[in-house]
């Protein structure tokens, strides 16, 4: 003994306290859940490989699970052998691609979401009236390209900000009819129709509102936490629009901070910083572990109080094609 006293042990610093608001829903929609079964489905039935025409919904966690179970994904049909299944994606295609796979007589299975499929629907019967059709989206996304390929070249004009309805000029003034993309800001189009309305009175709509429930939920989610949130983080992929359209619409509704992450992995911890109340959501096309993994990493640092945000309950489940019955 040399007369010393033990070290007491350190004892580690106690965890800040960070209030989580978690939004419901969020996540998978009964679309894309539809498309990813699909895949499965036809790896199931035909083996692999089975090649999917682009990504079938957006999120590169959900592709890599699909590739190492078969799944080849291509941007166009020509890189799909003709005695090989193709699965076209969730956001739709142009008419021109199912010709293409008729023509060449291959196994294909359309994996378009019903409510993308509406919208298509609703813009051959607007055609057929004698309409002009202006769609409302994002020029470039998979879903508008596809909705566009429903109809002949010029049959329809993409409008995606109130300078673009200001600048349009329709052959009939009094023959326009409107749809829109089923991902699209809820605030941001009410403005884009509004216009619309205002320069065309006798404008033709859709019977039924085209931007998805599924979207308009996740939207009154985040506008619900954003207001008691510090800082909302969104889950989803960068060409995800429903994604981005989540984390403008968190800005809007009062966070001080939001941010587009595909997981956890991509957490910046100098965002916490400050921040008692963090909301977090995810995408129509984002799985709910990493959700999980987003709320594992930020208990880890934190004292972390989880609550959810339910604004409504989801239970729409889209049948699958009968060709995978």
């Amino acid at each position: 003994m040399d007369g010393t006293s033990p070290q007491p042990t350190p004892q580690p610093a106690p965890r800040p306290p960070l209030r989580i608001l978690l939004a419901a829903p969020r996540g998978f929609c009964a679309g894309v859940d539809r498309a990813i079964q699909i895949v499965e489905r036809a790896l199931e039935k035909w083996g692999a490989p089975v090649f999917v025409r682009h990504e079938i919904v957006h999120n590169r966690h959900v592709v890599e699970r699909l590739e190492r179970l078969g799944a080849v994904f291509v941007e166009e049909l020509d890189e799909v052998p003709a005695d090989r299944p193709v699965v076209f994606s969730a956001h739709g295609v142009p008419k021109a691609v199912p010709a293409e796979a008729q023509r060449r007589e291959m196994i294909y299975v359309d994996a378009t979401c019903p409510l993308v499929s509406k919208v298509h629907v609703e813009s051959e019967r607007l055609f057929a009236l004698g309409r002009e059709i202006v769609l409302i989206g994002h020029a470039g996304h998979p879903e508008v390209v596809g909705t566009m390929g429903q109809l002949p070249p010029g049959a329809i004009t993409l409008i995606e900000t109130l300078a673009d309805v200001a600048r349009f000029t329709p052959k009939d003034p009094a023959a326009v009819a409107f749809v829109t993309q089923t991902t699209l800001s809820v605030d941001d189009t009410a403005e884009i129709v509004a216009a619309l309305k205002a320069r065309f009175p006798a404008i033709a709509s859709p019977r039924k509102e085209d931007i998805c429930y599924a979207t308009t939920n996740r939207q009154d989610a985040v506008k619900t936490l954003a207001r008691e949130s510090d800082l909302v983080l969104v889950i989803g992929a960068a060409n995800s629009s429903n994604s981005v359209r989540l984390a403008e619409v968190a800005l809007r509704a009062g966070a001080a901070a939001s941010h587009l992450i595909e997981s956890a992995d991509d957490l910046d911890w100098a965002w916490l910083d400050g921040v008692s109340t963090v909301g977090v959501t995810a995408g129509a096309s984002a799985p709910e572990d990493l959700v999980e993994a987003l709320i594992g990493a930020l208990s880890a640092r934190f004292d972390a109080q989880v609550e959810e945000v339910r604004v409504t309950d989801e239970n729409v489940v889209f049948k699958l094609p009968r060709v995978l019955a």
